[in-house]
């Protein structure tokens, strides 16, 4: 539980309150009150809270020790940028940021994020025994590809979809979360070349580190984690990434001369042609139980080309989505949104996240001109 805790050096802040949980000690608006850590990762942890003013439940993230690493900083205004401008039903929203004291604008170390509450999160649900419909599963997959689709026509690739990033509450209602690692399709290719994905839902042309990807790196994602609901276990737990090609061929075959040309580096187009012949294994030899639609999806979901995967907008219009997709209820994000930062800002982050603060704080970004 949270429990009350002494201020740093013994001196209260005005609008400040605090609490321990986790060995953690937090400084939080008194609108907050907090009830109890649900959550903890190397960036701090997460509690819930009640919002005192409206009386609605909330998640509470605090990042520790934000700037002391840079990656960690970018991912963080990052997450910030792009949230300010998100409203969906199937991405998480971001209430509020909470602004450290004036006279700490160029020295806070900690951010404290404050979404909206969800119950738990799908790995949680598939790692759990609670059995799983079809509809269960139709449901999920759905709600993940509106969502994205809604990404997608904002530019913006999540580049890190996996069962914990995807929230879920009691009623199956399914949020996107963790948004550190989105980068707009048209970045520079510096940004396109980095680390991302955790590696079992990594796509073949990042693990075979083509320089140009889209947004088929995220259908790829989905379809990990469409077969993870259906077997109840990861499809390529590679251990590393040769590992992790070499599950995916003997799953999908050996490809063919014309489905490897998008591979633009000639020692990883070497590696695949190296890799012993596979005939592969039918997807639904490994899922008997499943709908046969689903099956469908889920192969033209898991190609090997990335110009030959489904997209997301073709997904929703599948026989399997039947009854569920109305793409007149699901307009387009109003404008693209740019997270191009420059890598080397420095200092600045500190500054650029305290600009993306006041936009929470309006009676504070008057004050301050």
């Amino acid at each position: 539980m949270a429990m009350p805790a002494e201020p740093p050096n013994g001196v209260q802040a005005e609008g400040k309150h605090y609490f321990s949980m986790w060995q953690n000690l937090f400084e939080i608006d008194t609108k907050y009150f907090p009830i109890k850590p649900i959550g903890r990762g190397a960036y701090g942890v997460v509690c819930s809270a009640i919002n005192r003013e409206t009386n609605e439940k909330v998640a509470i993230k605090k990042i520790n020790n934000v700037f002391d690493y840079p990656v960690d900083a970018l991912r963080t205004l990052r997450e910030l940028r792009l949230l300010r401008h998100i409203r969906h039903d199937n991405v998480i929203a971001l209430k509020d940021v909470m602004l450290p004291l004036p006279t700490q604008r160029t020295s806070f170390k900690d951010v404290y994020l404050v979404y909206e509450l969800m119950d738990t999160d799908l790995h949680q649900i598939i790692k759990s025994s609670q059995p799983l419909s079809n509809d269960h599963c139709k449901y999920f997959i759905f709600q993940l590809l509106r969502g994205l689709k809604y990404l997608h026509s904002a530019n913006i690739l999540h580049r890190d979809l996996k069962p914990g990033n995807l929230l879920v509450n009691a009623n199956c209602d399914l949020k996107i979360c963790d948004f550190g690692l989105a980068r707009t399709s048209r970045g520079n290719e510096q940004f396109m070349t980095e680390y991302v994905v955790t590696r079992w839902y990594r796509a073949p042309e990042l693990l075979l580190c083509c320089d140009n990807y889209g947004t088929s790196i995220d259908v790829w994602s989905v379809g990990c984690i469409f077969a993870e609901i259906l077997g109840r276990k990861p499809i390529f737990p590679g251990t590393e990434c040769l590992s992790q090609l070499k599950l995916i061929i003997n799953v999908l075959g050996s490809q063919q001369e014309a489905d490897i040309q998008f591979i633009d580096n000639p020692k990883a187009r070497r590696f695949i042609k190296s890799l012993p012949y596979s005939r592969g294994t039918h997807l639904s030899h490994l899922y008997p139980q499943a709908d046969p639609l689903a099956m469908d999806l889920l192969q033209r979901m898991l190609v090997f080309d990335p110009s030959k995967r489904i997209s997301v907008t073709e997904a929703l219009l599948h026989p399997y989505m039947s009854g569920l997709y109305d793409p007149k209820r699901d307009p387009p994000a109003h404008v693209p949104i740019d997270l191009d930062i420059d890598e080397n800002v420095g200092e600045d982050v500190r500054e650029m996240m305290w600009i993306e603060m006041l936009h929470y704080h309006p009676e504070a970004a008057s004050a301050t001109g």
